[in-house]
């Protein structure tokens, strides 16, 4: 991949095209969790072995108040990001996908939104709210933020394709939100890979290797 120009939208990102030029591309929009930045996932996007994915990854618009990188929004009680600055990150995500629609050649009926911890929430709310501009979902260690009264429309998602991965001793987001999210999905009739590994708050070559699978199903 190299990296391109981008274009002036509501949220600063890095944008990195594969070498081969067509006129629209499949692509992966890569949402980072707390504390890292927009380049973060672009070696696990990498990693799954596509060759012509335009990767798209946004900055989290607010600075993580325990180090550096950056975060989508403060912490509240288990399960409920802080009302404020979740919902001020979720209308500039869904404003930034807008204009990424129209500012990039994305082939329009596949985008899929990847995300890891604060990313695969952020993915969660964003895809779900307008799952017909979305051709997936790839929550990684997140859930679902069930208890911020988003306004998702359950019935429009049969047949939505959704890969869930959560680590069995994750410290960070416990299991059960990971199983609760695809509980709820499920009983929406949405196509829900869930998978748990023995793994923490994190990535492995096993969930690598089923999310390739994964995604050359719902790409191709």
């Amino acid at each position: 991949m190299q990296r391109g120009e981008s274009i002036t939208s509501s949220l600063q990102h890095a944008v990195f095209f594969p070498e081969k030029t067509k006129s629209h591309y499949v692509t992966v929009v890569a949402l980072h969790g707390r504390g890292a930045d927009a380049h973060d996932l672009l070696p696990l996007v990498e990693s799954l072995g596509f060759d012509d994915l335009l990767v798209i990854a946004p900055r989290a618009p607010r600075l993580f108040e325990f180090g550096e990188g950056y975060a989508w929004y403060d912490l509240s009680e288990e399960g409920i990001p802080d009302p404020a600055s979740f919902n001020e990150s979720l209308q500039l995500l869904r404003e930034f996908l807008a204009e990424i629609r129209k500012g990039y050649p994305i082939e329009p009926t596949k985008l899929v939104l990847l995300g890891f911890s604060q990313g695969a929430v952020m993915s969660y709310a964003a895809g779900l709210l307008d799952p017909t501009n979305v051709r997936g979902i790839v929550a990684l260690s997140g859930y679902i933020p069930s208890r911020s009264n988003l306004p998702i429309q359950w019935h429009k998602l049969t047949g939505f394709p959704v890969f869930i991965s959560h680590g069995a001793y994750d410290e960070l987001i416990p299991l059960k939100l990971g199983r609760e999210s695809a509980e709820l999905l499920r009983n929406s009739g949405a196509n829900v890979t869930f998978r748990e590994y023995a793994m923490g708050h994190q990535v492995t070559e096993e969930t690598l290797r089923d999310l390739t699978a994964w995604m050359r199903d719902v790409i191709r």
